[in-house]
């Protein structure tokens, strides 16, 4: 990440024709809001001075306490490369805090620096995030509306002609590598019209912020070649949903600290440790990492997707994988989280159910190396095998019963997002759904 003064971002805009400033924020259902501030507020808003109306914002604030402040994080400065010449369009990623100059205890992102000074407060440095965001794209209509119409009909890893997304993969990878992204892999992902494009691990701050980067990006070439980009976790019925899978690590003075050369697969101690506390919470962490009615869809038996609570280093399909790279490299897969939800309180609770298990010293149950999906449920109970939550609803009750991860999120954003997340399950389950009146409506 580079580091600015506000000389630096003086001069960048100068010499790169910046008209206009957007400060962004992330609310607490993971949306990028921001506030559009022609240059000639950048001094103010430099010195932290630029107020907006949290009561606005889902999950803030009530409206007799809405000023709020918005603070620049100087490294996030980037020019939006897209943007036209005769005037462009920087950004900065902000933090939000009250009048009073107190961090916002409603800010996803001041959340998650919360829990990270609760990691260093045990002794480690750094929590490393190597995220696998998957999407879709549709085609748009004559009005610019999304269809349901795939612009290809290619696989996993499949090569042009047949992959006909490539060319706007192309032009995303190379906007994201001007505005500073390490690419490390691009390809057509396993459904049609699906994709994955991977970006270089990083600390837990500047990759969230790059995954909210990444989704912005994503969506605005993909409109510039007709097409709408989704981050819906299931858009079709019948094909792999979208997963993002998220590789965590623990650094300790420069070093890996799930790492060990001696240990049985070259885990440590730490890493088995974090490793069961995953497994302990991965239940009631669920609501968080798969925040939509839709998200259940995709975590259903036969499309990849992990619904068991399990781990491997050998095997896809438990929540839990350990990729076969050691050294620096050694990492946690989990494999359960999907691109809807904010990634800022994902961080959060993943990491305060790994510390959880390293503080406790908890272990790890055994691996389990045969493919969970072909086990029948009484071989799955014998293993000590768990399921993840099938409705929203019930990953909500989950949630409720564990002061672990609802401490990870802190009181203000546990109730907002509980109140936000009963509503919407609320609004489908009294919805009725067309496939309710095709069953129904001749046989009844």
């Amino acid at each position: 990440m580079a580091k600015y003064t506000h000389e630096d971002i003086k001069r960048i805009v100068q010499e790169e024709n910046v008209k206009y400033i957007r400060l962004q924020f992330t609310d607490i259902l993971g949306t990028i809001k921001n506030v559009e501030i022609p240059v000639s507020q950048l001094e103010k808003a430099l010195d932290n001075k630029m107020m907006f109306d949290g009561s606005s914002i889902e999950g803030f604030v009530r409206i007799e306490e809405s000023d709020m402040n918005l603070y620049p994080d100087l490294d996030t400065f980037v020019v939006f490369p897209w943007t036209s010449e005769k005037g462009k369009v920087a950004r900065f990623i902000c933090d939000i805090y009250n009048p009073d100059g107190t961090p916002f205890e409603g800010d996803p992102r001041a959340n998650l620096k919360r829990m990270l000074k609760e990691m260093e407060d045990l002794g480690f440095s750094d929590f490393n995030l190597g995220p696998e965001p998957e999407f879709f794209l549709f085609k748009l209509d004559e009005k610019g509306e999304p269809t349901l119409e795939l612009n290809d009909k290619g696989g996993y890893f499949d090569l042009a002609p047949t992959d006909l997304g490539e060319n706007c993969r192309r032009d995303i990878v190379l906007e994201l590598e001007e505005m500073g992204f390490e690419i490390e892999a691009s390809h057509h992902e396993v459904a049609p019209g699906q994709h994955e494009i991977d970006f270089k691990y990083a600390s837990a701050i500047q990759a969230c912020d790059d995954i909210q980067t990444f989704k912005l990006v994503v969506k605005t070439i993909a409109r510039k070649h007709g097409l709408h980009a989704t981050f819906m976790p299931k858009p079709l019925f019948g094909v792999n949903g979208s997963g993002m899978h998220c590789n965590l690590s623990l650094f300790k003075d420069g070093e890996n600290a799930f790492y060990d050369a001696n240990g049985d697969l070259e885990l440590s101690d730490t890493a088995r440790h974090f490793i069961a506390g995953i497994i302990k919470h991965a239940t009631s962490f669920t609501a968080v990492t798969n925040p939509t009615v839709n998200s259940y869809k995709r975590l259903v038996p036969g499309y990849e997707a992990p619904c068991y609570v399990a781990w491997s280093a050998r095997n896809r399909s438990p929540l839990i994988r350990i990729p076969a790279s050691r050294g620096i490299s050694t990492r946690v897969e989990v494999r359960s989280v999907d691109p809807a939800a904010n990634p800022y309180l994902a961080m959060a609770v993943l990491l305060k159910a790994g510390l959880d298990g390293i503080k406790n010293k908890l272990e790890a149950p055994k691996p389990i190396d045969r493919n969970i999906y072909v086990m029948n449920k009484e071989e799955r109970v014998a293993a000590g095998i768990a399921d993840l939550p099938a409705t929203l609803a019930a990953a909500l009750e989950e949630l409720k019963s564990n002061e672990v991860i609802q401490s990870a999120l802190g009181e203000h954003l546990l109730e907002h997002f509980i109140e936000a997340k009963e509503i919407e399950w609320d609004m489908f389950r009294t919805q009725v759904h067309p496939w309710e009146r095709d069953q129904y409506l001749t046989q009844y």
